[in-house]
């Protein structure tokens, strides 16, 4: 009776060992690795450009206005240079001209264009059989002003030389000297080197717009003839010029 509970216990010790053997044995199952999200296409550039009015006389002012999406770099072309993403800004064509905007991004270019057509803008008549030419030229031949401590031509700017222009373009008798003349700052012979190089400069925008440089003269006032004797900016704005004088 014994040796059989013996043999009973010893065969149910031999199938626990069993199973515990078999369950260690048994194959374990790899976790799969998360799946990973396809890369998304970069976004190619989109831009466009508008230019208001699309006809206009020469020396008027057009209003190029622009938007854009997935761009990091803008170009306006000719005469604007970079732009924001957005906006708007003025130019002055002399001639019928092909504004394009470049939009540049990581996915890629994209380009738009806005045409202007420039006629000739005639200059102001006479009002009566006794205007002279002297009168006709104070009211057509306008001043270019400048920033300060600068030479370069604004917007503003280039619209006077524009009518300056036309000017002398229908009177081929009329000389000028062009003054450059500067605001109270600074030392006398800096300024007189910055009145030159404002003279200088509108005198390059006018030979650009086809006026002969052997009709206009250059010469440096710097700070020594004022315009306006007030000591702030809206009395220096005023002395920041090149100032068209007849000749003779």
């Amino acid at each position: 009776m014994q040796d059989r509970c013996l043999r009973k216990l010893g065969l149910l010790l031999g199938v626990v060992a069993f199973i515990a053997l078999a369950g260690g044995c048994k194959k374990q199952v790899a976790s799969r690795p998360p799946t990973q999200a396809a890369p998304q296409p970069t976004a190619q550039p989109t831009v466009t450009l508008n230019a208001s009015p699309s006809s206009v006389k020469s020396g008027d002012t057009v209003t190029l206005s622009w938007t854009s999406t997935n761009a990091t770099d803008l170009d306006i072309e000719p005469g604007v240079g970079k732009v924001t993403a957005q906006g708007s800004t003025p130019a002055n064509p002399t001639e019928s001209t092909t504004f394009t905007i470049t939009a540049t991004g990581p996915g890629g270019t994209a380009t738009a264009d806005a045409r202007v057509t420039v006629g000739a803008a005639p200059v102001e008549a006479p009002s009566s059989a006794n205007q002279s030419l002297s009168e006709l030229f104070e009211q057509n031949v306008k001043d270019a002003y400048f920033d300060f401590n600068k030479s370069d031509i604004r917007g503003d700017a280039r619209a006077n030389l524009t009518k300056t222009a036309e000017f002398l373009r229908s009177y081929s008798q009329v000389r000028v000297t062009i003054e450059g003349h500067c605001d109270e700052r600074g030392s006398t012979e800096y300024n007189i080197g910055l009145g030159e190089r404002r003279a200088q400069a509108a005198k390059n925008y006018l030979i650009s717009l086809g006026i002969s440089a052997d009709r206009m003269d250059t010469v440096s006032w710097g700070k020594e003839r004022p315009f306006c004797t007030e000591h702030d900016e809206a009395c220096w704005q005023q002395n920041r010029r090149a100032h068209f004088v007849a000749g003779h």
